[in-house]
This record gives C-alpha cells, structure tokens and sequence, in this order.
C-alpha cells in the first residue's frame, strides 16, 4: 500500500528544485532575448511548451512533451543531422 504526499509535503520535497529549474530558465529566456539572429522552430516550440504550464489544468507534462515532439508518422528518407534537437521543426506558436 502506498502512502500519498500531501500538498505541503510536495511543496517540502519538490519546491527548490523547481525553484532552481525556474530561474534556470528564466535565465535562459533572458539570454535569448539578448541574443541577435531570427528565432528558430526550438524557441518556437518552447515557448508554446511554457504556455501547456499556466493555468490549473492536468497532464501538462503531457502537454509539454507532445509541445516538443514530431508528430507526424510517416519516416523520413534520410535524417538531416547525426542528434536529435529537442522540438520538432514544424512546431508553430500559439
């Protein structure tokens, strides 16, 4: 049988880690806002990730990651890299 956390509890055990990841990514905004060039389909797609996380509503981190993801399913004949870059290049703002 398994014991649940109460909200405090989450609060307690998860707060400053997601505190830090916060200000880490406050961080990072901040330095791509200073950065010049266009804004390329990753920034595109995090951006829209960041808008699954406002509001109440469940599985954001669903909705985050399906933000980030390709979803066609048809394959590709030939990858155009030899890594993946983290967000799907057809990812368009909200």
């Amino acid at each position: 049988m398994t014991s649940q956390l109460t909200r405090a509890g989450v609060l307690d055990l998860y707060f400053p880690e997601a505190r830090c990841k916060l200000i880490e990514i406050a961080a990072f905004l901040d330095r791509l806002d200073r950065a010049e060039g266009a804004e390329d389909f990753r920034a595109l797609a995090f951006r829209e990730a960041m808008q699954c996380l406002a509001g109440s509503e469940a599985h954001r981190a669903e909705k985050v990651l399906l933000a980030l993801s390709d979803p066609t399913v048809e394959p590709i004949p030939q990858a155009h890299g030899k890594g993946a870059v983290g967000a799907w290049p057809g990812a368009t703002a909200v």
